[in-house]
């Protein structure tokens, strides 16, 4: 049956140039709309829009899964390109900063006023840069939820975004994090580092501060079993899990150093990377 559908568009009188361009038009059509639903649709119909348009160029079906596979390729124009050359520091250090303009960052002043109202006291201002991409951090902390929030604010180019984080340690030396960054890690954690994902779009703290509470409530970590944060320390411990997370890295292959202070990723960490792309890809389409 599936054959027959296809030899009928093939000898359909429409030309096939006006069904993928109708596919096209219906892909961004849902891709506009405002539903998580319809707009994962488009990006099914984008991919079914590069099936016909391969298929009719090649006659066959495995060309036009050629036509899908090619988008999940994609990333490695970058990954060849821009992210094999790139030096990063084996050694960073956060710099007390001034915020970008909060014009650009609607979202990050709501969420910093919001964990001011759960009672977070507001720590410094500061940031760094990897690669590019300037990064500053609003932190703050709460000695009785023994925890330390932070709305980071990421700029690179003409992209910018913003997401929050609500971070406990316990007190045999792990780590444990709740967070709405919206994309997939670039460095393998390592076994004491727990993330908890929560959906980008989930801009308000007090939802995520729940989560927190739910995901450690999940792993069994009684408030009890964290440590109260040291608000003169939380500066160095960024730095310090940084330096954990590149040492686990440089052990695991993912990347290597240059010998002058910096590192670049390996074939391997290009691996990892396109892995993490296209896990982005299907998550966030």
């Amino acid at each position: 049956m599936v054959a027959r559908l296809f030899v009928a568009l093939r000898t359909c009188r429409m030309r096939p140039c006006l069904i993928v361009l109708g596919l096209f038009l219906l892909a961004l059509g849902l891709r506009s709309a405002r539903r998580a639903l319809w707009r994962k649709l488009g990006a099914l119909v984008f991919l079914g829009a590069s099936f016909m348009a391969f298929y009719f160029m090649t006659g066959r079906v495995a060309g036009g899964l050629i036509g899908v596979a090619l988008w999940f390729f994609l990333p490695w124009v970058e990954l060849l390109t821009r992210i094999r050359r790139m030096r990063l520091p084996v050694e960073n250090r956060l710099r007390s900063r001034e915020l970008p303009n909060p014009a650009f960052f609607p979202n990050a002043v709501e969420a910093a006023g919001a964990m001011e109202e759960a009672g977070f006291e507001h720590v410094d201002d500061c940031g760094w840069e990897w690669g590019g991409m300037k990064q500053h951090f609003r932190l703050f902390w709460h000695p009785e939820e023994r925890a330390v929030s932070a709305v980071c604010l990421c700029e690179q180019g003409e992209v910018a975004f913003a997401f929050i984080s609500v971070t406990s340690r316990d007190k045999s030396g792990g780590l444990w994090r709740t967070t709405n960054y919206p994309f997939s890690p670039t460095l393998k954690c390592p076994s004491h580092m727990r993330w908890n994902h929560v959906p980008c779009e989930r801009n308000c703290f007090h939802q995520i501060l729940r989560d927190h509470h739910e995901f450690l409530r999940k792993r069994k970590v009684g408030v009890d079993a964290l440590r109260v944060p040291d608000p003169d320390e939380i500066e160095a411990a960024i730095e310090a899990e940084m330096k954990t997370q590149i040492r686990h890295n440089l052990d695991a292959g993912i990347i290597v150093e240059t010998g002058d202070g910096h590192f670049v990723y390996s074939f391997r960490g290009l691996l990892f990377l396109w892995g993490q792309f296209v896990k982005d890809m299907v998550r966030l389409c």
